[in-house]
């Protein structure tokens, strides 16, 4: 399989020569060329029955790397499990147009934290107000700032429960289809998003570069947000899931997902990239794109997160405030049944994933206790042993 790993490897020094990239690009760029390789270091199994060596390298760990994510996706899960309602819930995305994208990248911290907090005052606003639902909510929100075509179109996923806890503490159903009007979700969204923005232009916390300068003068940034004003912003709600089983496996189509993963990269040939795409204007068809190297490290770097920030947050009764009192009387509004297992453990979740028991030796099947050594980080051409 062509990876995202080989084409860093591959162009990767050139375009580092070529490019300025923030200190977090250059991070993610070089976790993921030593994701799994000696560089990183590992650990030599052998196997007391039958003495069969397996060399295991160590994972990068970094959120932005395609292959690292599964196992750290099945663990939130888990984690996740325990926080959901035995009732419908519901998807909805909010988007901002794109004629804002040079904007946010140049600003992402400050704009990213802006499209969560927005988003968050909308849907629990709207669905305190009897007229829609009259109740306090709980949902958790992504961020995805890709396309299928690895452009910039930042856009947050929401999970979003059918119901709520009333002020005098009772749950409270939503009706089957998504309680609160698409227009009037997109219209206040849309409202908070530009008056918050505004606030941050006035405080001088959001900057201009490049072709974007000219929006530093206070009667063209004014302008802009006149325009903005009279656009129709795309907010979508998809039907309800039938159960809590389903939004689990929903979920993780979104919480851990990269821009792009490394089964859609279809080959590299004569310095370009070809990788499948879904082209939702057409009818959802799957395509092909091909990209020059350059331009394919480009797109995928737009969308390395600043560090430390949170793609994957929880609000309202699902906020760490509200786990342990509200969500616990919601439980039993709902009769949900409490989740009492325990959680699995690494080796049980690798198993889940791929199939391998990796407690038995691939090559006799023995359970029998391995002796193992440390690999210590080196070059593929020097590698330190050393027994634990």
């Amino acid at each position: 399989m062509t990876e995202v790993q080989d084409i860093f490897l591959r162009y990767g020094k050139e375009y580092r020569i070529n490019h300025k990239l923030t200190l977090v690009q250059h991070k993610a760029m070089s976790a993921i060329q030593k994701c799994r390789t000696s560089q990183l270091g590992g650990h030599k199994e052998v196997c007391d029955s039958c003495g069969h060596a397996r060399i295991s390298y160590n994972s990068c760990r970094n959120r932005h790397c395609p292959k690292c994510q599964t196992l750290a996706k099945e663990r939130w899960f888990e984690n996740q499990k325990g926080n959901l309602l035995d009732i419908g819930y519901f998807h909805a995305v909010f988007t901002i147009p794109d004629t804002l994208n040079s904007i946010v990248y140049q600003n992402q911290k400050e704009v990213y934290a802006l499209l969560f907090k927005v988003v968050a005052e909308t849907l629990a606003e709207l669905a305190a107000d009897k007229k829609y639902l009259g109740a306090k909510i709980g949902f958790t929100s992504v961020l995805h700032t890709w396309g299928q075509n690895l452009m910039h179109h930042p856009h947050i996923h929401c999970i979003v429960p059918g119901g709520g806890l009333s002020t005098l503490g009772k749950w409270v159903n939503s009706r089957k289809k998504f309680f609160i009007p698409v227009k009037v979700l997109s219209r206040k969204f849309r409202g908070k998003f530009l008056h918050y923005l505004k606030q941050l232009y006035y405080q001088n916390k959001i900057e201009f570069h490049g072709s974007q300068k000219y929006l530093s003068d206070n009667k063209n940034f004014e302008k802009l947000l006149s325009s903005l004003y009279g656009k129709e912003w795309v907010v979508y709600c998809k039907p309800p899931f039938k159960n809590a089983a389903c939004v689990v496996e929903y979920l993780g189509r979104y919480t851990h997902r990269v821009a792009i993963s490394n089964k859609r990269i279809v080959s590299i040939e004569k310095d370009t990239v070809t990788f499948k795409w879904r082209d939702y204007k057409d009818a959802s068809k799957q395509k092909y794109m091909t990209l020059s190297a350059d331009e394919f490290i480009r797109r995928f770097l737009i969308h390395i997160l600043p560090g430390r920030f949170m793609k994957i947050r929880h609000y309202g009764l699902l906020g760490n405030r509200n786990k342990n009192t509200k969500l616990k009387i919601c439980k039993q509004l709902t009769h949900t049944p409490l989740i009492t297992k325990e959680k699995p453990s690494t080796l049980q979740l690798i198993k889940k994933i791929t199939g391998l028991d990796l407690s038995k030796c691939p090559n006799c099947g023995s359970e029998k206790p391995k002796r193992f050594m440390s690999l210590g980080k080196s070059s593929p051409d020097d590698i330190k042993i050393e027994w634990i």
